[in-house]
């Protein structure tokens, strides 16, 4: 699944000269990710044109006759529109263009100046490592400065992802969701307004074969190990009685290797375990706790008189996704923060020759990586990209009221 971008919101804004403006906020994967105005956005779609042509999809034109609400409205759905086709393509994700301008938009909207910074970085295991940053580094330029402090081979780094993780009750360990590249971790830990949150290095695959391509590199042998223990220490990773005492005894006599091999055994090996989370199957209300990896999604779903049921989805045979964010956004004097936040994740799966649609209540943004593809070699294949797969819908935002109070609007105020 993709990342995923949204805009809840618009504002109105006063400016310097008594003028007004429309700023909208994008929120990336469920966290408010920055605010821009669409003259901004236009002048970097424009940027965008002169590398790659025709290639972009269409961005909202431009109005030279005031501006109502619904026009409004419209503009700020298809700007989100915009926003998430042409990250669709991954030769425009790593362009320069493209990065310099989401580095900028996320360091000003925050107040935070590019600088040199300490970033404190959570190992498998529970280690951590201290790294010398700039606070205007991307989650890839990061990580490989990561990388580089603990010995990970370099050609490996497709394998690894830096991810945003929170210290819950009793110790436990909540994976909120996976930096994107372009995401400024500094920044995105500043901003995030989770209690007991830090920056996490994990693998970033959950296909348990992939294993195999690491074996060479004594330093992502010992990741994936201190991984599969942490794993199996928090119940993500379910070995059967026998598979656990013979783990056990690798395990004293430090047998990386085999340990591994006896862990990919088990069951949900690999995968991430989401918190619980609401699911309307078989009827609306139930409770779920999610297992994504494998190349499938396994549900634990407890129903209203306290039965549980067990249920798979294979991922090959989910034809599209849909998210809806859903959130209060309140205007105060400084950032504007979100309460009860939530997203709305619905998928398309074909069930005994007919398609039904599968709707889970979460607060982590569920992304499934490309099996057995590195992500830093991508080769454009196709002139006319496919963005069916991921549907769009629009949001369930409640707003106060002095959220989107347009007058008419001018195409210069903007």
């Amino acid at each position: 699944m993709k990342m995923h971008f949204c805009i809840p919101v618009s504002q109105q804004r006063p400016d310097a000269l008594g003028g007004r403006y429309v700023l909208y906020s994008v929120y990336l994967d469920g966290f408010l990710f920055c605010r821009v105005r669409y003259s901004q956005l236009h002048r970097w779609n424009e940027q965008l044109q002169r590398v790659f042509g025709n290639w972009l999809p269409p961005f909202p034109p431009k109005h030279y006759l005031a501006m109502t609400v619904s026009m409004a409205n419209e503009r700020r759905e298809q700007l989100e529109q915009y926003l998430q086709n042409v990250t669709a393509d991954p030769n425009v994700l790593k362009s320069e263009v493209f990065i310099d301008f989401l580095k900028l938009v996320q360091l000003n909207t925050f107040n935070i100046t590019a600088k040199p910074a300490f970033l404190d970085i959570l190992l498998p295991g529970g280690g951590r490592i201290g790294v010398d940053i700039l606070t205007s580094d991307t989650a890839e330029r990061v990580l490989e400065v990561v990388s580089q402090r603990i010995g990970l081979c370099r050609e490996l780094l497709g394998y690894f992802g830096l991810f945003l993780i929170q210290f819950c009750e009793e110790g436990k360990l909540s994976v909120v969701k996976k930096l994107v590249d372009f995401e400024l971790p500094y920044v995105s830990l500043q901003s995030c307004d989770m209690d007991g949150c830090t920056v996490g290095l994990r693998k970033w695959y959950m296909d348990p074969s992939l294993d195999a391509k690491l074996m060479d590199c004594r330093v992502a042998v010992g990741l994936l190990y201190l991984q599969a223990k942490e794993d199996i220490d928090k119940e993500w990773a379910k070995p059967t009685q026998a598979q656990r005492q013979k783990l056990e005894a690798l395990q004293k006599e430090d047998n990386q290797t085999q340990f591994l091999e006896l862990a990919r055994e088990a069951q949900h090996y690999g995968c991430v375990q989401l918190d619980p989370c609401t699911c309307d199957y078989p009827e609306p209300g139930c409770r779920a706790v999610l297992c994504i990896g494998n190349k499938e999604i396994s549900c634990c779903i407890t129903l209203p008189d306290g039965q549980t049921r067990d249920v798979t989805f294979q991922l090959s045979r989910v034809k599209c996704w849909q998210v809806t964010f859903l959130g209060t956004l309140l205007e105060r004097d400084g950032p504007q923060r979100t309460l009860h936040q939530d997203l709305e994740l619905r998928f398309q799966y074909s069930e005994e020759s007919h398609w039904q649609w599968f709707v889970i209540y979460t607060k982590q943004q569920i992304e499934v990586p490309e099996q057995g593809k590195s992500k830093k070699y991508h080769i454009r294949q196709n002139q006319h990209k496919d963005y069916t797969s991921f549907l769009l819908r629009k949001s369930k935002v409640k707003i106060a009221e002095s959220d989107c109070v347009f007058r008419n609007i001018k195409e210069e105020d903007l």
